[in-house]
């Protein structure tokens, strides 16, 4: 009786697995539309910063130098300690299209980051936004114009894609890559769908009016995280979200160095996630639950030898590498496909790894 139940168990939980994987076939098998009308709309790229000199100095050429005509540039020194202020203000005097947002410790909310992005939104001269993270780099020229050609018709919101930096010989990195991935494909699949629930705050597009016409961060002031995110669900609709998979205009960050920072990060991220959408919180923990179920009883029917269970089990293989390693191979990441089942199942590990540490220690938003 309870092996049948279990087996019942198994094949609905596939299915629901292969339901989720056909949903984000429309994402990976999509193309990017050509846009044909003029994508030169001035745009603000605004840049926050924290005692980031180093920073600074590597990774603002590749924002300076980029390949777009008409474009300022805002640099928020939020209350920074270092040098920060001095190479801006040394920067600003050989290249014109620099502005500088001075956030210091005498103001207001000084230590609230959304106040300081608020304080460049309302100093940028252009309508059309685009955030940036110092910490990392554009992998082309052209991110500004393919990004900013997102923009169109009733498209005022643009997610675009963040990459982890690749590093040979490191399992660590490989499963870190994988993960953020994972992300990815969820944001781009569900954006796809009209239900938006996520964007990177270093590639992350929209338009001044959607920012004011919420009042920006009001509704989430006190939590300090969800830039990107919480601002995503008060401004976005079935319709106004578009998503960039253009390879030019990936931004590339630095790899989470440890397994330590990698669960910080995702403990982080279930301090927002208890914010998105009811739906979107549904979709998500059923994706998660269903996959951690399936993998479950695998193995437990493996050890059984159950044979019947095979063809579930072929058929839930062979469309996850046909669906998951297109998608890979979209977001340039394709050496990930060689190693799928197992940082599959890492990532498995991962999530009931941080669902327990979650019920022994609640996260907090920390800033």
């Amino acid at each position: 009786m309870v092996f049948t139940v279990l087996f019942y168990i198994f094949v609905a939980v596939t299915v629901v697995q292969v339901i989720y994987f056909l949903c984000f076939s429309f994402f990976a098998f999509s193309k990017q539309k050509k846009i044909t009308t003029s994508t030169n709309k001035p745009v603000s790229v605004i840049i926050y910063t924290k005692n980031n000199t180093d920073e600074l100095k590597k990774n603002l050429p590749f924002i300076i130098n980029q390949n777009y005509d008409d474009f300022e540039i805002v640099l928020i020194n939020h209350a920074s300690s270092d040098n920060s202020l001095d190479f801006m203000e040394k920067v600003q005097q050989e290249n014109n299209t620099i502005k500088i947002v001075n956030v210091e410790n005498k103001e207001a909310f000084w230590g609230n980051k959304k106040y300081a992005i608020t304080l460049a939104i309302k100093a940028a001269s252009n309508n059309h936004l685009l955030f940036f993270d110092i910490n990392g780099k554009t992998v082309s020229n052209d991110w500004i114009h393919e990004m900013s050609k997102c923009f169109h018709s009733n498209k005022t919101i643009v997610i675009g894609h963040k990459k982890l930096a690749f590093k040979k010989y490191s399992f660590s990195n490989m499963f870190f890559r994988y993960a953020n991935f994972f992300t990815t494909l969820k944001m781009f699949s569900y954006a796809k769908f009209g239900s938006p629930f996520k964007a990177y705050q270093n590639n992350f597009a929209y338009t001044k009016n959607d920012f004011f016409k919420v009042n920006g961060f009001i509704n989430h002031i006190k939590i300090h995280l969800g830039e990107s995110d919480l601002l995503l669900k008060d401004i976005s609709n079935s319709i106004n979200t578009n998503i960039s998979t253009s390879y030019t205009s990936f931004v590339e960050e630095q790899s989470i160095i440890t397994l330590k920072d990698y669960f910080v990060e995702q403990r982080k991220q279930t301090v927002l996630f208890s914010h998105y959408s009811l739906r979107n919180r549904f979709l998500l923990s059923f994706f998660n639950i269903t996959k951690v179920i399936f993998y479950s009883l695998f193995i437990y029917f493996l050890i059984q030898k159950c044979l019947v269970t095979i063809p579930f089990i072929i058929c839930y293989f062979l469309i996850q590498y046909i669906i998951i390693g297109k998608a890979i191979n979209k977001l340039k990441e394709q050496n990930l496909l060689y190693f799928l089942p197992i940082l599959d199942v890492c990532y498995v590990i991962s999530l009931i790894f941080i669902f327990f540490t979650n019920r022994i220690s609640k996260p907090t938003p920390w800033k």
